[in-house]
């Protein structure tokens, strides 16, 4: 009994021991936590780095995985989360780059970023943003890859869809609601490609040369607002070359620019497989490659095999380079994570294809949609049609899951022929023809022409739904897509889609061309001909929703063209004055700063639709137009009326115009803009302030910026051709 005894009370003790020991180091563990809770972030990434070694850096500062970069599980220190794409989360796809089976990884399949900038609407950005980063973070992603901010310079780009516009201050007011909207649901924004990757033509290999002039006025400026007004936390650089520096190897662009003269404060991340050399990368300001290189699905994905891999050690213990480089860019990455809650496990959860996701995906479709032309045949009514004839293979073409990179799984899309059918329903007889087909040309369509035609003859209503496609093609003759690593050979719609469109208007005269795509098609065997033209875009999940509510007149079109649509390709700047590139890989920007409407209204070039250019059912008046200035900034103010029968919005843009410049300039430059929503009848008085910036140019001949003395023109208006009020102001 006594040596039972014994053992229960020796037993006793043990585990009194243990339960005292465990909780004082739970004690000890909470106290930590509330230590480090208490310190600054800096103190909190300093105490993170100092327990680290060199191994333990470097693999950081590198891919871990197809997405992911590597993390230090032995401090608690995960990988670092990335995904695609610019307009909704790409779908699972295994650490190979293998699709994951069975997972929920269907997205709200936001409007292309064109579509996003077609609304003039910096509100729209931000609830475009927040979808985004919700649907991220419900995901586990920590960093989003967009909003793509590269200026559409050439209309053969087949990425422009993805990017935004071609002007600089739209670029930036888009994009600042865009990633606070992403960043407030705790997840970081990727700016992407810093900077000048405007073709997809051999993007790895081109050399980009410009002035000082027109990478300060036109190509820096999207990237500027995103830091310093967007305080984006991650910037990708581009692929290509920057006068002969690939972007990812450039000190000028990431130390002595961004993060010297821009303040950036975040990571840098190289676009897939973008850096090239282990000495010119780790010197810069590049903080994480990521990337997998093709021979890498051989040697059995190694990523210690990277530029900025084990190299790195290697050269660090061979006092190469100093460990300091490699700390600097280690406490960037740690000082995002702690930004971004990432190593708090209570943080709040994002949300998942919402309702209000979803309906904020229709809102941003309804205002994207531009009505280009229309002579009295819009808005359709629906008590005048028994039978509509809808010709058009993109009628029921669903475009989420292609164009590269920017794809999506989307929960669901409504496609053009859906959206007419709900809004519709069985009170009207809705006959669909597919008039083309996708990927083949010629005589192979011309059976599809003819029933199209018999099909428009005898209806009460026509729409043509064409365009350009999402997709990818291994051709590069192959002038049918827009997508990633792919440029279009000229801008025409591809699949005879003119032969039958020309067909089709012969036969019904009324009928209404509706064109999807990112960009500017060319229209010029049919469009006299076209009493009304709809430019659509891919316009999301609800696009098709959005496409039948502006038809049929419950949706007023609000949409203006972000980009100057050119008549031909030879009108484009980048191709009038510049040269696409061929073997010598040499992208010379001679066209400089005169990109889109700088150049057709400097040069009297007459475009097809202009920049800012989008028609409503209803119409605005503006009057009254006074400037009053003091302190250098200038306050406008002016009163613009609903004079027409239906409520809608209208965007007012003002342009400035040097008169009298020491160096050249363009005709008029967009300086600011507001959209306005009123009632039939209604009026409002706007007030918009002008700063300094507004009238200033980049002189490089001095490398500063220039506010001259003189005169300046203000010109108020509904696009850049369409100018309603002018005033002056001196300086």
């Amino acid at each position: 009994m006594k040596l039972k005894s014994i053992f229960f009370w020796i037993t006793f003790l043990m585990v009194h021991t243990f339960l005292l020991s465990s909780c004082q180091t739970a004690e000890k563990n909470d106290t930590k936590e509330e230590s480090m809770k208490k310190l600054s972030l800096d103190e909190k990434v300093e105490a993170l780095l100092s327990q680290m070694t060199l191994e333990e850096k470097v693999n950081m500062i590198h891919a871990s995985s197809s997405f992911t970069s590597g993390g230090v599980e032995r401090l608690g220190i995960p990988e670092l989360t990335m995904s695609d794409g610019p307009h909704g989360v790409r779908h699972e796809h295994g650490r190979d780059w293998e699709k994951d089976s069975n997972v929920a990884d269907s997205s709200t399949y936001l409007p292309v970023g064109t579509a996003l900038a077609a609304t003039w609407n910096p509100d729209l950005g931000y609830k475009f943003g927040t979808v985004l980063g919700s649907e991220a973070k419900f995901r586990g992603k920590d960093v989003i890859l967009g909003p793509g901010l590269n200026i559409i310079r050439d209309p053969l780009n087949g990425r422009n869809f993805e990017y935004l516009t071609e002007d600089p201050y739209l670029n930036s007011r888009m994009v600042v609601g865009y990633i606070k909207g992403i960043q407030e649901q705790g997840v970081a924004a990727c700016a992407k490609h810093y900077i000048a990757n405007s073709l997809e033509y051999e993007r790895q290999k081109v050399n980009v040369l410009m002035s000082d002039r027109a990478f300060r006025e036109i190509y820096l400026p999207g990237f500027k607002a995103a830091v310093q007004e967007g305080k984006v936390l991650t910037i990708m650089s581009a692929y290509n070359k920057f006068r002969g520096v690939y972007c990812s190897h450039s000190g000028y662009l990431l130390d002595d620019v961004l993060k010297g003269e821009l303040g950036f404060d975040g990571v840098v991340i190289s676009d897939w497989n973008a850096v090239k050399n282990t000495m010119e990368a780790v010197t810069v300001g590049l903080d994480i490659e990521m990337g997998t290189d093709l021979t890498m699905f051989e040697t059995g994905f190694d990523y210690g095999k990277f530029h900025m891999g084990d190299t790195v050690v290697t050269l660090v213990k061979n006092k190469v380079i100093d460990e300091s480089l490699v700390d600097q860019k280690v406490r960037r990455i740690l000082s995002v994570m702690h930004r971004i809650d990432k190593f708090d496990e209570t943080k709040k959860q994002g949300a998942y294809n919402t309702k209000e996701h979803q309906q904020i995906a229709r809102e941003i479709a309804d205002e994207a949609i531009v009505l280009l032309k229309n002579e009295g045949v819009l808005p359709l009514k629906k008590e005048n049609i028994k039978k509509i004839s809808i010709v058009g293979a993109n009628a029921t073409h669903k475009h989420a899951g292609a164009g590269g990179s920017s794809q999506v799984k989307a929960f669901y899309e409504i496609t053009p022929l859906a959206g007419l059918q709900n809004l519709l329903g069985d009170d009207v007889t809705i006959e669909h023809s597919q008039g083309y087909e996708i990927g083949k040309e010629s005589k192979a369509n011309q059976k599809l022409i003819n029933e199209a035609v018999k099909s428009v003859k005898g209806a009460d209503a026509a729409i043509y739904i064409g365009g350009g496609f999402h997709g990818f093609s291994d051709d590069w003759n192959d002038n049918s897509y827009d997508a990633e690593d792919h440029d279009k050979v000229n801008m025409m719609m591809p699949f005879d889609q003119d032969e039958l469109l020309k067909a089709v208007l012969n036969a019904n005269p009324n009928t209404i061309v509706v064109l999807m795509g990112g960009g500017p098609v060319d229209m010029r065997a049919w469009s006299k001909d076209a009493k009304a033209i709809v430019q659509a875009w891919y316009a999301g999940m609800e696009g098709g929703n959005a496409l039948a509510s502006v038809l049929f007149g419950e949706t007023n079109p609000s949409g203006k063209l972000p980009m100057t649509f050119p008549a031909k390709l030879e009108d484009s700047p980048a191709h009038a004055l510049a040269k696409y590139p061929d073997e010598s890989l040499v992208i010379d920007h001679k066209e400089d700063i005169f990109v889109g409407y700088r150049y057709f209204d400097t040069y009297k070039v007459e475009p097809a639709f202009a920049f800012g250019h989008g028609l409503s059912y209803t119409t605005f008046e503006y009057k009254d137009l006074k400037v009053d200035k003091k302190d250098n900034v200038v306050t406008l103010s002016l009163e613009v009326i609903n004079t027409g029968q239906r409520k809608g919005a209208e965007v007012v843009q003002v342009y400035v115009k040097d008169e009298e410049s020491s160096l050249k300039r363009p005709e008029k430059e967009l300086k600011a803009f507001k959209k306005v929503f009123l009632e039939a009848g209604d009026s409002t008085t706007i007030k918009i302030e002008l700063k300094e910036d507004a009238f200033s140019y980049y002189d490089d001949t001095q490398k500063k910026w220039v506010l001259e003395s003189g005169k300046y023109t203000i010109e108020v208006g509904s696009s850049s051709r369409d100018i309603r009020l002018i005033g002056e102001v001196e300086f």
